[in-house]
């Protein structure tokens, strides 16, 4: 398992680099490239500033599309300030009675459950350091260059997601010529469901650039 690194450089940016990097260390270039949420992101990072890298594109459950700290964001970085602030035990139990978790129990069950997993995620000065830096950035790229892309791409998006709404997903979509755009069942709802379309949808895209 790699070391995290200097949490001062954690950012949209230089994660992109490194995967770069891995693709170049490897001579695997060009590749399919994609992502969930912050994955998403830096695919969409790498395919807009390293094109000769990546053949085509998922972007899947976006949180970010060319502005940082998006207001969607903001359980990220509540949770990122209580794990500054308290010990993990009271943050948690500050972050469960709060008003974005009681929003998040009715809008976005999945979100609420992965941002209470963060709690458990050691070392806790390293989550809070990537949640804090990462809920305030911002993917380092223009709506006009997201335009630009050619590559064949795949956005997925659901409802019922309050950190990665569906209206962020059918942005995207909009703004890439020819991409494909699919919604799937919500994670929250039926996460078996979720992932079997998640598939259904991936599967078909692989046969269409085939």
């Amino acid at each position: 398992m790699s070391e995290s690194g200097d949490p001062a450089a954690f950012s949209i940016a230089q994660f992109a680099e490194d995967v770069a990097a891995f693709i170049n260390a490897l001579n695997i270039g060009p590749v399919l490239l994609g992502g969930i949420s912050m994955g998403a992101a830096i695919a969409l990072h790498l395919a807009v500033k390293r094109p000769e890298l990546v053949s085509g594109l998922v972007v899947a459950r976006p949180a970010w599309i060319d502005q940082p700290a998006p207001e969607n964001l903001a359980p990220n970085r509540e949770v990122a300030q209580f794990l500054a602030e308290y010990e993990p035990g009271e943050a948690l139990s500050l972050f469960e009675s709060s008003p974005i978790a009681q929003r998040l129990r009715k809008g976005g069950p999945d979100n609420l459950a992965s941002l209470l997993g963060f709690f458990q995620r050691f070392p806790l000065s390293e989550t809070q350091a990537l949640l804090s830096a990462i809920a305030s950035d911002g993917p380092g790229i223009s709506s006009d260059e997201i335009a630009n892309l050619s590559c064949p791409t795949l956005v997925i998006g659901t409802a019922r997601d309050v950190i990665h709404p569906l209206a962020m997903a059918e942005e995207v979509a909009s703004l890439i010529p020819r991409a494909r755009f699919v919604e799937i069942t919500p994670k929250g709802d039926d996460a078996e469901r979720y992932q079997a379309d998640f598939q259904t949808a991936l599967r078909q895209f692989l046969k269409e650039i085939d």
